[in-house]
């Protein structure tokens, strides 16, 4: 992925759904669709190398569901109106059944995808619109165009991540952390 365009400056952890402690030393800010293949492959890959972290405190997932007009990934949007963001666990679970179960749901129809989020997972359609708007604009801010897009700090990357590397860049910015004196940044 050609990350030259892309300005990880503009990338926050306002909004999305939030993994882990707010506390947390290090942020993950994650752009997403739930129709796209290759954030599936991220989310599975990423997750139980992040899951650790985020389970010892030290790491916060910032889920940032990406509306796209993409006519493959648009039955993600409509996945997306039916994420519960009140409740992050649940919010979690779906996620996880969606990328899980894609190829049950991903030949559908978009009405069809919405009966099978309430059917299978007892989603209603949620008023999610400021999320997705929010997340939209701040994409197009940060010239964030691909999904999956990943962000830890200056790190930008890809599904084509390895899980050693991503390791090594957690590993990398606690470290930096460890041997920072108060104060000095």
């Amino acid at each position: 992925m050609d990350t030259s365009k892309i300005n990880a400056d503009s990338v926050t952890t306002d909004g999305g759904l939030h993994l882990g402690s707010r506390e947390a030393p290090i942020k993950v800010v994650e752009f997403l669709n739930l129709k796209c293949p290759y954030c599936k492959e991220w989310w599975e890959k990423g997750t139980p190398v992040l899951d650790e972290y985020v389970e010892d405190g030290k790491v916060e997932r910032v889920i940032k569901l990406f509306d796209k007009e993409k006519p493959g990934l648009r039955k993600g949007n409509v996945l997306h109106a039916h994420i519960n963001y009140e409740d992050e666990e649940t919010a979690r679970k779906d996620i996880e059944y969606y990328f899980e179960n894609l190829q049950d749901w991903g030949g559908l129809g978009e009405e069809e995808v919405a009966e099978y989020a309430k059917s299978k997972r007892g989603a209603e359609k949620r008023n999610n619109s400021a999320h997705s708007k929010a997340v939209v604009e701040e994409a197009e801010k940060a010239n964030v165009t691909l999904v999956p897009t990943v962000f830890i700090e200056d790190y930008i990357f890809d599904e084509h991540i390895t899980e050693e590397e991503l390791k090594s860049i957690i590993e990398s910015k606690l470290k930096r952390d460890e041997d920072r004196e108060p104060n000095e940044y």
